[in-house]
């Protein structure tokens, strides 16, 4: 394996899969005694939401700005595709 210019290197699938590792995830390296270790991040460091709370945040306003004149059972009922 080896190190590009930009310093990135390609984890096998196989490590990954075993490891848990999705796109996305947060990793941090450890240097000690000459080994680097690859782990995954505990905590995140920074306060800015990932994609996916960022996502909910804008349904949960979404609802707020334009809530629904329909009943629930008339919103399923649409789903159905019944009339």
């Amino acid at each position: 394996m080896r190190v590009t210019t930009k310093g990135q290197v390609t984890i096998p699938s196989a490590i990954r899969e075993k490891a848990g590792m999705l796109p996305h995830t947060e990793v941090e390296f450890v240097y000690e005694d000459g080994t680097v270790q690859l782990l995954r991040a505990t905590k995140r460091k920074s306060k800015a939401k990932t994609r996916g709370e960022q996502l909910i945040e804008h349904l949960r306003e979404a609802g707020r700005k334009y809530p629904s004149k329909l009943t629930t059972d008339e919103i399923m009922a649409m789903t159905r595709g019944e009339d």
